[in-house]
């Protein structure tokens, strides 16, 4: 029985060991999200291991996060992070109760881990950024020193008894999880807080009428067909990919952009005033991006409004390669350390590549880029529509590698012509007759000429072409479908007005984007 006794007691300063693990883990995050309020959200060990860890990550793995977790795939990463630190803290929390100091010694180390994570990025401010892991790691190893001090006896006499203080570990473990669940809400107040100008500086934005407006959308651009894509696509649901695990909240009436670089006469220096105070453009505008799966989600169409890009460049002096100038590559840099590599030459050449202040009427949202974001019609995304733009570098792609370029992207990506089934959907069961077969399809900066559908192995047949908006933007098709009983495929291809045909030819989108026809599966009743 006495033996029994001991075995259940030693299970139980087990248990508590590990939680003691728990909540050191949960102290030094908190504290950590407490000191990051100061310095900067960005800096905390979450944020900062995460973001590195995408830094790290092999295009194909990225891939097939954005593929499978969609806009969820940063939340996946935190949610992940946050996992392994509780598993690890637990352990380190056993393996304190008989190695004291090296479990305490454990949590320090994973806070240098978080100290050089976050001093690693891209976008890090030094020393600075160091201090959320580091201050956490400290209190996370000494509340653990403390707590798993309380478990053990109190004399070696009385070791037998396991005569461990449970009432003191009781109200310090209490006393921590209250502490730390104050740090942490203080934290994210004060973070909150920090945002507030960002957020007051957007409300105060009064976009002027464009100089430019765009042409009004023709009757008819969009189909009156249940379950087709709305032509322009609403700023809440319009995609967003990107690597950033915080939005950055930028601040309009401080934010600058800086031009400089090879062909610049002298660097200039924007303020969001100054660009509002130019002649703006209204575009209607259809992105996509390079993670794009064949009759994936990831393309949306919207209004724009900016500064043509091509203006200002030409006023700082900037020739295109065609023209002599010795910059071929526009390195474009975020807020948040990012950097996308432009071809100069697609640039100017005269289609509506711009600085977006606007979208779809509205000042830029957080999430898509305010206060200010690049974009070039015909060009995916990595390569063209930098958000929270800074900084315009003008250079050349032998002397520089951009972000995505270092993990195996290509240099330059025009986007390919491609096509979608939006309704019926995949695996449907709609009833014999005719059966309405609609979608978009898209061929930036060349226009979409022709959609044709096949059934099964038959023949190709058109697609009825909505009215085009603009070369710039996707357009919609229709085809009525007699429809038989049985299971039948569906299969898409377009044509674009150079008079390429969509290729049939199957890729994945590592390393400019994917390609091949989009099929649907369905069986008529």
């Amino acid at each position: 029985m006495k033996g029994l006794r001991l075995s259940r007691q030693a299970l139980a300063r087990g248990g508590l060991a590990a939680l003691s693990g728990l909540l050191s883990g949960y102290a030094a995050l908190a504290v950590a999200e407490l000191v990051s309020a100061a310095v900067r959200p960005e800096a905390g060990p979450v944020n900062a291991v995460g973001g590195a860890a995408i830094d790290r990550t092999p295009a194909a793995v990225k891939d097939f996060a954005i593929r499978h977790f969609g806009e969820d795939d940063k939340l996946v990463l935190q949610l992940g992070i946050l996992a392994t630190l509780a598993v690890l803290a637990l352990v380190l929390g056993v393996v304190a109760l008989r190695y004291r100091r090296i479990g305490s010694a454990g949590v320090l180390l994973f806070g240098v881990v978080g100290a050089l994570a976050a001093t690693s990025r891209p976008d890090s401010t030094g020393f600075a950024d160091a201090l959320p892991s580091l201050a956490g790691a400290v209190v996370g190893s000494a509340l653990l020193y403390v707590l798993i001090g309380l478990l053990r006896p109190r004399g070696a006499d009385r070791d037998a008894q396991g005569g461990w203080d449970r009432r003191g570990f009781l109200i310090a473990a209490s006393a921590a999880a209250v502490a730390s669940t104050g740090a942490g809400a203080l934290g994210r107040m004060l973070t909150g807080r920090a945002a507030e100008d960002a957020v007051a500086s957007r409300s105060d934005v009064a976009l002027p009428q464009p100089a430019s407006p765009a042409a009004a959308i023709p009757p008819g651009a969009q189909l009156r067909v249940p379950g087709i894509s709305s032509f322009v696509t609403p700023s809440k649901t319009f995609y967003r990919v990107d690597t950033a695990l915080v939005v950055p909240k930028v601040d309009a009436t401080t934010w600058q952009l800086r031009i400089h670089g090879k062909g610049v006469r002298e660097p200039v220096t924007l303020s969001f005033q100054d660009l509002l105070r130019r002649d703006l453009i209204e575009r209607d505008i259809t992105l996509t991006c390079v993670s794009n799966e064949v009759g994936g989600p990831y393309v949306g169409n919207a209004s724009w409004i900016g500064v043509r890009l091509a203006d200002l460049l030409r006023e700082a002096g900037v020739k295109p390669p065609s023209r002599g100038g010795p910059a071929d590559q526009l390195v474009s840099r975020s807020v948040d350390g990012m950097t996308i590599g432009t071809p100069v030459e697609d640039v100017m050449d005269g289609r509506d590549a711009m600085l977006a202040v606007g979208m779809n009427g509205e000042p830029l949202t957080f999430v898509h880029g305010f206060p200010v974001r690049m974009l070039v019609p015909g060009l995916y995304g990595y390569v063209s529509a930098c958000k929270w733009i800074e900084d315009i570098e003008l250079t050349t792609f032998d002397d520089y590698d951009a972000y995505w370029v270092k993990r195996d992207w290509a240099r330059q990506a025009p986007i390919k012509t491609q096509s979608r089934i939006d309704t019926p959907k995949p695996f449907a069961r709609p009833k014999s007759g005719t059966v309405m077969i609609a979608g978009v399809a898209w061929a930036q900066h060349r226009g979409v000429d022709r959609v044709e559908i096949r059934i099964d192995d038959g023949p190709w047949r058109r697609a009825d072409l909505a009215a085009q908006d603009t070369i710039d933007t996707w357009r919609q098709w229709s085809y009525p479908w007699k429809a038989t009983p049985g299971g039948h495929t569906i299969t898409v291809r377009a044509t674009d007005r150079t008079g390429e045909v969509q290729t049939e030819k199957r890729t994945g989108t590592v390393p400019d984007g994917a390609s091949g026809w989009h099929s649907v599966v369905v069986t008529v009743d």
